[in-house]
């Protein structure tokens, strides 16, 4: 599965490059369709998918029936793919072979009634986070082929409940729900050199094996940057210097190194205090076609996808609903993506002293929730939206 999880991953980070504003998104939930639609394609479509995918299109939907039973595997995530098609549309029997099984439904007459039934699938498979498919089939669809993604998981030290008052930057002035935590364990902060700036990334664990990264850049870096910079530490394509090794003083995006008095005689200790958050986004992929290799399959022209079905089909709308939250007991995100195929045409004793790295997340920054054996990306995203104190 390694070749897979380097080609999403790969994907995240262009989808992390266009990211201007508070967003979240999952290149895991995109990636599968990509995939089987490169196997069903022919021509210059094909060609496009094959590179948005990042392998030939044969073992890109061998990768995607790979990543739906390993991401099914994991400890607190679920995925699912639905295909719906109209009653009339011929299907190519080793195509729809590759799909789960139980994944083929109907699109009946009553388009209000697919809709309802679709929309109740994506709110069912994310366990009521996304209520509704991200697509709405016009009238003569031939196809939607969606997939959605659940992932949950809780922290194994929760944070602690606070207020959080930035005094200076685009918070300045606001009264935020903030959460803190201390540890003992420095390894899991830590402050890369980019290309474009310096980057703190701090890894909250959590109890089953998903991760969340927080990322704080270097001010007047761009939330593309930041969270590209963040996908080239997880990918060990950039050095880190952890928290144990950083310099007294100022040491990176919101950090300072400085000793104080401590009740426990632990040599380095980790403070993090950062804003809770929920994100929910909606996009359509199509405003970025060429990054999701769509450009020629968009084209209602001609058909695209010979090997799908007999009929001429094209794609009409496609689109990712996705949410995430973060807050002090845990984490919660999930992404429904959908491609519709039309048809084409008391005062403590301090008796020791610490060296405490402190972060505080006061400004804008971005989130990578990651499998940690993997190292796969689940979901990133940009916070500019933190969650006031009630």
């Amino acid at each position: 599965m390694n070749d897979t999880v380097s080609a999403v991953n790969a994907l995240s980070a262009r989808w992390a490059r266009q990211t201007r504003q508070g967003t979240v998104f999952s290149a895991a939930g995109v990636w599968p369709l990509l995939a089987f639609l490169a196997d069903g394609a022919g021509g210059p479509a094909r060609d496009e998918l094959t590179r948005a995918v990042g392998m030939q299109a044969d073992q890109a939907v061998a990768g995607a029936r790979e990543l739906l039973a390993g991401l099914d595997a994991m400890s607190g995530v679920a995925s699912a793919l639905g295909l719906w098609t109209d009653r009339a549309l011929e299907v190519r029997e080793p195509w729809a072979a590759g799909l789960p099984a139980d994944a083929h439904g109907v699109l009946g007459p009553d388009a209000a009634a697919s809709q309802e039934a679709l929309d109740g699938w994506a709110a069912k498979r994310t366990g009521g986070l996304v209520e509704r498919m991200p697509v709405k089939p016009a009238e003569g669809a031939r196809m939607v082929l969606a997939t959605a993604l659940a992932l949950r998981t809780d922290w194994r030290h929760p944070f602690r409940e606070t207020v959080l008052r930035p005094g200076s930057g685009p918070w300045q002035g606001r009264t935020l729900a903030g959460l803190h935590r201390s540890s003992v364990r420095p390894d899991r902060i830590g402050v890369a050199a980019g290309p474009d700036g310096h980057v703190t990334t701090v890894k909250v664990p959590g109890d089953n094996g998903i991760d969340v990264h927080l990322l704080l850049g270097a001010e007047g870096m761009a939330p593309g940057q930041v969270l590209h910079t963040g996908i080239a530490v997880l990918e060990r394509a950039l050095p880190v210097t952890t928290g144990g090794h950083l310099p007294y003083g100022p040491a990176g995006p919101g950090v300072v190194v400085e000793r104080q008095p401590s009740v426990t005689p632990d040599p380095v200790r980790l403070d993090v205090t950062t804003p809770g958050f929920t994100v929910r986004a909606d996009h359509d992929l199509l405003q970025l076609h060429a990054l999701f290799g769509l450009s020629t399959a968009a084209d209602a022209r001609e058909g695209h996808f010979p090997g799908i079905s007999p009929a001429p089909l094209a794609i009409g709308a496609a689109g990712q609903s996705a949410v995430a939250e973060f807050g002090p007991l845990g984490f919660r995100a999930a992404a429904v993506t959908a491609v519709v195929a039309a048809p084409g045409g008391g005062p403590p004793r301090y008796t020791h002293e610490s060296t405490v790295v402190r972060l505080t997340v006061d400004r804008p920054f971005g989130f990578l929730a990651v499998h940690r054996e993997s190292r796969l990306v689940l979901a990133g995203g940009w916070v500019s939206e933190p969650t006031e104190a009630s």
